[in-house]
């Protein structure tokens, strides 16, 4: 089921609230968590219900590991030997439906062999749950989960906002909160919070990132129907690429802002995934606000694990490299997202190199004035930006000799922009302005200046606001008019479902 659908607004969120809460208020609080828990399964099993075997199956394994290790009596050794059994466990899960046709085919590329792949159906948000639970084990081995019932645990995994794509949560941020008998009841201050938060992100999804979705699938569907001189044009790469690279802030933002919005209805507080990526200056600056809890979980329970920055630099550069190898393959089975991790890896150890040089520089520019420490932050944010744009251009492309193939356009002197491309970005009804304005070409004028106005406004939420988590919201009627407004709008503009690109990981 996707939140930016009709019998999820209408039908199951309505269903979910009055139910869990009026549970709550008949005092049956086990039966309230069964009851959600079942509407989460719902919501997952929605489109495929063979998914709701594999992650009952998962989380019932992983809830007998957790329970063995933590067991009394148990050696460390023994632990130990249970722990590495439920990383196997869930990394060969995770594996299978994910990467085996991936690895077959590389097989079958490699030594000439005619493995037969399977084309294995991907279980929605496996990457997440996967992970989630490795998070759990590993805690559990650390003998920090031992009074956990079953019924939290499934619900601590499954839970409908978080399941699919995101954020990945810790045990101790989400099932204390289930325990708590002051979230029970229905509070119309977290209630109203969630329909302004989740409002907020369908519209992102719905009204902005599926405009640059648009684009972005004209531009990559055009890249392999083009060749020579017909192919895509520089400014129509730069177009494509910023619109990729939009669709993804604002799609994943949405997400980002509809989970927490859909927590804080239930009185859950569901942690911070999106922090503004956009106006980081630094690749390291990037990672610690773009899918916050994925960096998380790579550190807490891959960088420091092995060793982290405790081992000397070379070691520490190894470890960083082996954490974003980890990225790129958590993201897809394609060498284009292993690329796009090392790519990312690259960036972070030379930004790390590149420590002390920056802080000089910054200090030298702090003693001329303000104005050249500015000149240099908008320096690092284009560099890092442009860095980015072209990570995301491989991170969107079909193989990895399409992002070459397009890269080498840039030394093409080529400049046209198709109509089809403008289009895209057409503002309805615009022309009628232009023309009693006496625009001698309006309907040009009004591709072109949809192009830009739509470009523009991207660069100014990204950069200029601060984003939903940061804002206080203001029960006014202002406030209320607004929330409305755009959920209408949003809601009558759901003609069609486009499923959010994280589901895709």
């Amino acid at each position: 089921m996707q939140f930016n659908s009709f019998i999820f607004i209408l039908c199951f969120l309505p269903l979910s609230l009055i139910g869990y809460f009026e549970l709550n208020n008949l005092g049956k609080k086990k039966l309230a968590q069964a009851f959600l828990l079942i509407m989460s399964l719902w919501f997952y099993g929605y489109f495929n219900v063979s998914y709701l075997l594999i992650i009952c199956g998962s989380i019932t394994a992983n809830y007998l590991l957790s329970k063995a290790m933590v067991s009394d009596g148990r050696s460390d050794s023994t632990k130990k030997a249970i722990l590495n059994i439920g990383i196997v466990f869930n990394v060969a899960l995770i594996f299978y439906f994910k990467y085996y046709d991936f690895f077959i085919s590389n097989v079958n590329a490699a030594f000439k062999t005619d493995f037969v792949l399977r084309h294995i159906t991907l279980p929605l948000g496996i990457s997440f749950f996967t992970f989630q639970q490795i998070s759990f084990i590993v805690d559990s081995y650390k003998g920090e989960t031992k009074d956990y019932s079953f019924m939290e645990y499934a619900l601590f995994v499954a839970y409908f906002p978080q399941l699919v794509a995101g954020p990945i949560v810790l045990h101790s941020e989400l099932i204390p909160q289930f325990r708590d008998k002051g979230k029970k009841s229905l509070d119309f201050d977290n209630l109203s919070k969630g329909i302004m938060l989740f409002s907020r992100g369908l519209a992102k999804k719905v009204l902005i990132a599926d405009t640059f979705g648009t684009a972005v699938t004209w531009g990559f569907n055009n890249a392999q129907v083009f060749t020579g001189d017909e192919a895509l044009s520089i400014y129509e790469i730069v177009i494509v690429m910023l619109s990729y690279t939009f669709q993804i802030y604002f799609d994943f933002s949405g997400y980002s802002d509809m989970a927490t919005g859909l927590g804080s209805m239930f009185n859950f507080h569901i942690p911070m995934n999106f922090n503004s990526p956009y106006k980081a200056l630094s690749v390291a600056d990037f990672w610690k606000r773009w899918h916050m809890t994925l960096t998380r979980f790579l550190t807490q329970y891959i960088y420091i694990p092995l060793g982290g920055n405790r081992k000397g630099a070379a070691r520490t550069y190894i470890n960083i490299m082996i954490v974003f190898l980890v990225s790129g393959i958590w993201h897809g089975a394609n060498w284009t997202f292993i690329l796009w991790g090392v790519i990312h890896g690259l960036g972070q150890c030379i930004n790390r190199m590149a420590r002390g040089i920056n802080q000089k520089i910054l200090e030298a520019a702090g003693r001329m004035g303000t104005f050249f420490v500015a000149a240099i932050k908008c320096i690092q944010w284009a560099v890092t930006f442009a860095f980015v744009n072209v990570a995301w251009l491989l991170f969107r492309a079909d193989s990895v000799g399409q992002w070459l193939s397009i890269l080498k356009r840039f030394s093409v002197p080529y400049y046209e922009i198709r109509t089809e491309l403008l289009d895209c970005f057409r503002i309805p009804k615009l022309r009628y302005l232009f023309e009693l304005l006496g625009a001698g070409n309006p309907d040009s004028v009004v591709l072109y200046f949809s192009l830009y106005s739509v470009l523009g406004m991207a660069f100014v939420l990204c950069l200029c606001f601060k984003n939903n988590y940061e804002r206080q919201y203001r029960k006014n009627a202002l406030s209320l008019l607004f929330t409305l407004g755009i959920l209408l709008i949003s809601v009558l503009s759901l003609s069609r479902i486009s499923t959010f690109l994280y589901f895709n990981f």
